[in-house]
């Protein structure tokens, strides 16, 4: 069997609705990677909210967060690891202007850190609830430039939000909505998808853009799937994301809809 990149996104495919990887979806990556492929988790969560399903499946391949912003391996060095940053000086100038943006909570991020103009309780399980003295978001504790800005906006303040932001910044970073219910916005650098990830990690790998298989259930999605010589919206996926992909999985990611459609892919008994 030649080798493949099986790229898999966490919230909405490799994840349940209780954000638990099942039985089934570990064994069937385990015997994949045991088969010589490389699984990779391309997410948009940061990594110290990741990387527990990355030790729970056992990987040692590269994985990226931050929805490509950073590509890495986790716990050791990797030569082709790489991080793109935001200007450390936007963050203290949307910080002066939170008033008049419509700025509820504002979180930074780096490979291992998190800042705060405060704490909240929105979503615990992403945004920090509890914040120590040096996380606090000022100019002393945030002294390099940051990786992604994630804001917390009030309601119906989005357009303004974005028109600073594009007017101020647009050379430099990209906004992406989040999706679902919640008024959030992310600033990540310019250019950066999560394509960007796959490409690198099959390059480092020598595999071809048509072993990559990728799954994925959401807007940030897009670009891998189409990439991808086999890119697979999931059936609880958005319209837009099933639009841009091969195929679509029969079964939801509260059915092991991933781990299913890889078990007929690469013809897998399920055990």
């Amino acid at each position: 069997m030649s080798k493949y990149l099986i790229a898999i996104d966490l919230d909405g495919t490799t994840l349940n609705d209780q954000s638990q990887i099942s039985l089934r979806t570990q064994r069937t990556l385990d015997k994949l990677s045991h088969l010589g492929n490389v699984v990779s988790i391309i997410t948009g969560r940061p990594f110290r909210i990741s990387h527990q399903f990355y030790d729970q499946l056992q990987l040692h391949s590269p994985m990226a967060n931050l929805n490509g912003a950073i590509t890495h391996i986790p716990y050791q060095h990797w030569q082709d690891e790489y991080c793109d940053t935001v200007p450390r000086d936007l963050v203290f100038d949307l910080l002066d202007h939170q008033q008049e943006l419509g700025i509820d909570t504002m979180s930074v991020e780096d490979k291992t850190h998190v800042w705060a103009n405060k704490p909240t309780k929105l979503l615990p399980e992403f945004l920090p609830d509890h914040l120590d003295p040096n996380q606090i978001l000022s100019p002393q504790t945030l002294r390099h430039d940051p990786v992604c800005v994630t804001v917390h906006y009030t309601h119906d303040s989005l357009p303004k939000l974005k028109a600073y932001v594009e007017q101020n910044y647009a050379q430099i970073v990209e906004p992406r909505v989040w999706g679902g219910h919640y008024d959030i916005i992310e600033l990540i650098h310019r250019g950066i998808h999560k394509e960007k990830s796959v490409k690198k990690i099959a390059n480092a790998y020598g595999i071809n853009q048509r072993n990559i298989i990728a799954f994925g259930d959401e807007s940030n999605d897009s670009e891998m799937l189409k990439f991808a010589g086999t890119g697979v919206a999931m059936k609880n996926a958005i319209s837009k994301v099933k639009q841009v992909a091969n195929d679509v999985t029969p079964w939801d990611n509260n059915a092991d809809g991933m781990a299913r459609y890889l078990q007929g892919f690469f013809g897998l008994r399920d055990e």
